[in-house]
């Protein structure tokens, strides 16, 4: 496909891209609100959602302090 529209324009296709997200996010949010099982385990699940971003978070951070020192430790020598 890229070959066969290499010569045009296609500056909008950033926009629709947008949209189609948007609306993407839209109806996954009416299928979550909709299902009662979800909605009633919304208190765990939030929990269970904030553990694991935190949990996250802290190993994204430990793994780039190391990654730094180890990059920082071979442009010294």
């Amino acid at each position: 496909m890229g070959y066969l529209f290499r010569k045009r324009n296609l500056s909008f296709i950033s926009k629709v891209i947008t949209v189609l997200i948007w609306i993407l996010l839209f109806v996954l949010g009416l299928e979550v609100g909709s299902n009662p099982q979800i909605v009633s385990n919304l208190g765990k699940l939030g929990l269970d959602a904030l553990i694991i971003t935190v949990g996250a978070l802290l190993g994204s951070i430990t793994l780039a302090a190391l990654l730094w020192k180890i990059v920082n430790k071979s442009k010294v020598q």
